[in-house]
């Protein structure tokens, strides 16, 4: 390649490495140390904080869920009831109505709440379940009940990553005149890799 060429392309791709590493690091780091807690989950106890308890649906939301217990709604009206009785976040809850209940479900990263109401007495009960901020992270790194806009995030930065392992590819072979030990090392890297995946990895 043309010297010149070769420079320019030199810059190019140091420039994207660099964009790249700074859009995806703090992402990164959070994936790399939620990465070795999943690992290593069985070593390290938290003691889940469970909280529940009951109350009556009143008499006008009583009779909005007889006349039409799964209509938007009835459950819109309900799931305000049981938020503000109950103290309990039920944005974006999933809902499942029977002839004997409505059961309302709302987990969420690191956490768990649900609301079932009977419909021919009105008892309502609840549960929140809280296992703490590693839980958290541990469920943000899998992508566990974060929602869609995580969900997409996490994609993003899946390709942020690949990008500046790209770049960074490029700018080894860029390099690797200079340093006769860039591709036995990237060799030995696949190869440490492939081995474990295939003699380890059971």
């Amino acid at each position: 390649m043309d010297p010149r060429r070769r420079m320019q392309l030199y810059r190019t791709m140091h420039l994207w490495h660099w964009i790249s590493a700074a859009v995806c690091f703090a992402a990164l780091t959070l994936f790399t140390v939620t990465g070795i807690t999943l690992n290593h989950a069985s070593a390290i106890s938290a003691q889940p904080e469970v909280s529940s308890g009951t109350a009556q649906v009143p008499a006008n939301l009583r009779g909005v869920l007889a006349s039409s217990p799964a209509s938007a709604a009835a459950l819109a009206e309900i799931t305000a009831w049981a938020e503000d009785e109950f103290k309990l976040s039920l944005r974006d809850a999933s809902s499942e109505v029977s002839e004997e209940e409505v059961y309302l479900s709302a987990p969420g990263p690191g956490r768990d709440a649900w609301v079932s109401i009977d419909l021919a007495s009105g008892a309502a009960k609840f549960e929140k379940t809280d296992r703490g901020w590693l839980a958290y992270f541990n469920d943000l790194h899998k992508g566990r009940n974060t929602g869609i806009t995580w969900t997409i995030f996490i994609d993003v930065v899946a390709v942020a990553v690949l990008f500046f392992s790209l770049t960074g590819l490029v700018l080894l072979w860029i390099q690797a005149r200079q340093r006769k030990s860039t591709w036995p090392l990237v060799g030995g890297g696949i190869a440490l890799v492939t081995a474990l995946m295939i003699f380890f990895a059971h």
